[in-house]
């Protein structure tokens, strides 16, 4: 993962995207532990899921190469999701220049295109090269996804996306995030790959932490 203390180069010394998701089949058949394999919140985050639903938050920034690896793997996993569990994505702001992508991401769920260029944003950056940090930028290219960029440019620009990057960030801190990607569960629970030492382990600690909330209902 791509831990805060990186950020300060985009790409600077972190761990090596194999190292986390390496098979840890001894750590595996463990039950997870609290303050080594995940952590407790001291004061509970908010949470958008409606009553008797069980919410998971992925925080994630487009430019992190961790992000779009475990991308796949997440897909997979939200789609095998119970019903009674509730997923969201959040894209973190760790320094004022993340915002633009904040506001892509915003922006294509609001025009209801975050399924459909998700994997797309991911490839442009990480396989093709293309800087998508700037407003202009980003905007090009998603209209040469075939988008209205009149329409996409109101949404980037609007107050209701720049409410949601600021609910995001605060929610982002509000879980204390320290790397990406991490996962919150149910406004009270934390894991990353740092914690948990491979994003496998860490669905596996979500899907035990979920389990946990289920039962204390």
């Amino acid at each position: 993962m791509m831990k805060r203390r990186d950020f300060s180069v985009a790409c600077g010394s972190v761990l090596a995207a194999s190292a986390l998701f390496s098979p840890l089949a001894q750590a595996q058949a463990k039950k997870p532990e609290e303050g080594s394999e995940y952590l407790v919140l001291d004061k509970r985050a908010p949470v958008e899921a409606a009553a008797g639903r069980i919410e998971v938050v992925e925080f994630f920034w487009y430019s992190c190469p961790h992000c779009n690896a475990f991308e796949p793997t997440l897909d997979a996993w939200v789609k095998a999701l119970p019903k009674d569990v509730s997923f969201r994505r959040v894209p973190v702001a760790f320094r004022d220049d993340f915002v633009p992508q904040q506001r892509l991401f915003y922006a294509l769920e609001a025009m209801d295109l975050v399924d459909k260029l998700q994997t797309k944003v991911f490839h442009a950056i990480h396989v093709e090269r293309q800087r998508l940090d700037q407003p202009q930028a980003i905007i090009d290219w998603v209209a040469k996804q075939g988008v209205d960029k009149t329409k996409f440019t109101e949404h980037f620009s609007s107050f209701s996306v720049a409410s949601k990057a600021t609910r995001g960030t605060q929610l982002q801190n509000a879980y204390k995030v320290e790397g990406v990607p991490s996962i919150g569960i149910a406004g009270r629970f934390y894991t990353d790959g740092s914690i948990a030492r491979s994003m496998d382990r860490v669905l596996q600690v979500t899907d035990y932490l979920v389990g946990q909330v289920r039962l204390k209902r």
